[in-house]
């Protein structure tokens, strides 16, 4: 199994900065591109790319992001990280993890962790 964790995530005044991590780990033969989501709370809505990355350090951002936010990755760790500057005022949205991993004797997947909230709010 390929287990994914974000962290990070908290309560940041409006205008400051942030830094989510997120972890995969398991049985991981290879990695391939990991992304970030964002979900605001309430049906109906649905989660949107934040930003991306390949194995090779090619990267992607949702226009609301682009120059606010930078993503990268670790590939020795199996890790990725998204710095997150002058957040605005907005409401409460839990940050997903999705990493593309191919499991040892199995095939490639998409795994999702359970997501980290962040709340920007003075």
């Amino acid at each position: 199994q390929v287990h994914v964790v974000e962290s990070g995530g908290g309560l940041v005044q409006p205008g400051k900065s942030l830094r989510l991590s997120c972890a995969a780990s398991g049985s991981i033969e290879a990695m391939s591109a990991m992304e970030w989501y964002r979900q605001a709370p309430g049906p109906g809505n649905l989660r949107e790319l934040v930003a991306g990355i390949t194995r090779g350090g090619s990267t992607n951002y949702g226009a609301s992001v682009k120059g606010r936010f930078t993503i990268s990755r670790d590939n020795a760790k199996n890790t990725m990280m998204l710095q997150m500057n002058s957040l605005p005022p907005e409401d409460p949205a839990v940050f997903y993890c999705k990493a593309g991993a191919k499991e040892i004797g199995g095939a490639w997947g998409g795994y999702w962790g359970r997501g980290t909230q962040v709340t920007v709010s003075s």
